[in-house]
C-alpha cells in the first residue's frame, strides 16, 4: 500500500485527465473506473487492474478487500479522491485499467452498429442492453461518443468487459458482417411487432442505431437489408435511441430464444 498526499502526483494527474477528457484513454492507453459496482463488474469478467485507488476511510475499514486485487494499491484522502471524481457524490475507490483497442470485426457475432450516436448516456445504455440481449459486438462509427469515456462506462454498468468494441469505423467496415443489417425508420418498412409475430425477424443480425436527431445516414441506410418501424400508439413523434435499441434487441433475442432447442 502506498499513500499519496499531493494533488500533483503524476498518477493522480493521469486519472484526472481520464475522468475529464472523454478521449484521453486513447492517448494514455488507460481507462479509469470509479465506484465499487463498476470495478466489481470488471473483476467478475476477469479484468485485472493496473492500479487500485482507495480513500483512507475505505482502506481503514476493509484493507483486505483490495490488497489482493493487484500489486499497486494507493490510498488517498477523501478530499483528494474528490478531485479525481466525475460524480456528484464521489465513490471511495476506483481502478486504472490497461486499454487496447479492438480492431477485428467478428463477422458472425450479433452486432449493434452506432451511427454517430452522440450522447454518452445513450451509448452506455445501448451497450448495456446489447450485452443483456446477447449482442456481444458493438461497432461505433466515426462521430459516435467515445465508448470508453467515463460517462459511457458509468452508463454501461459493466457491459464493456464482455464485448468486442470497435471504434472509428467507416461504413465499408459493415460489409464484413455476415448477417443482415437492420435499421429503424419512423415512416417506412414493416412494424417490428408484426415481423416478430410472423417469425420473419432475423435471429442473428446487426441492428443500426442512428444519430439522435438525424437518424441513420443515407450511406448506411442504403446498405440495410431491412428497415423496421416501431409502433407508437401513443402518438409521440419519436423514441429515444436507447429506448428504441432496447426494444429492437429484445425482439431479436426473443426470436433467438424461441428458435433454440
Amino acid at each position: 500500500m502506498i499513500e499519496i498526499s499531493s494533488k500533483d502526483n503524476p498518477l493522480l494527474k493521469t486519472i484526472r485527465r481520464l475522468s475529464q477528457d472523454p478521449s484521453a484513454y486513447r492517448k494514455q492507453g488507460r481507462v479509469w473506473l470509479e465506484g465499487d459496482h463498476l470495478c466489481g463488474a470488471a473483476l467478475d469478467r476477469g479484468v485485472k487492474p493496473l492500479q487500485v485507488i482507495v480513500t483512507q476511510t475505505l482502506w481503514n475499514s476493509s484493507p483486505l478487500a483490495w490488497r489482493d486485487v493487484c500489486d499497486q494499491v494507493f490510498v488517498v484522502s477523501e478530499a483528494l479522491f474528490q478531485t479525481l471524481s466525475g460524480l456528484e457524490s464521489p465513490a471511495q475507490m476506483g481502478f486504472v485499467l490497461d486499454w487496447k483497442p479492438d480492431n477485428l470485426i467478428q463477422p458472425n457475432q450479433p452486432t449493434v452498429v452506432l451511427d454517430r450516436v452522440q450522447d454518452a448516456g445513450n451509448v452506455g445504455a445501448i451497450l448495456r442492453s446489447a450485452s443483456a440481449f446477447g449482442f456481444k459486438q458493438v461497432v461505433a462509427m466515426r462521430g459516435t461518443a467515445a465508448l470508453w469515456s467515463a460517462k459511457v462506462l458509468r452508463a454501461g454498468m459493466g457491459a464493456h468487459f464482455g464485448m468486442n468494441l470497435i471504434e472509428g469505423a467507416s461504413p465499408e467496415v459493415l460489409t464484413q458482417l455476415a448477417m443482415p443489417l437492420l435499421t429503424t425508420s419512423s415512416h417506412q418498412g414493416p412494424y417490428l411487432h408484426e415481423l416478430w409475430a410472423e417469425q420473419s425477424l432475423p435471429a442473428v443480425c446487426a441492428w443500426v442505431m442512428g444519430h439522435e436527431g438525424q437518424g441513420v445516414c443515407n450511406e448506411v441506410m442504403s446498405m440495410a437489408q431491412l428497415q423496421v418501424r416501431i409502433a407508437q400508439p401513443g402518438g409521440e413523434e419519436s423514441l429515444n435511441v436507447a429506448s428504441a435499441a432496447a426494444i429492437c434487441l429484445h425482439a431479436s433475442a426473443s426470436v433467438a430464444l424461441l428458435a433454440s432447442p
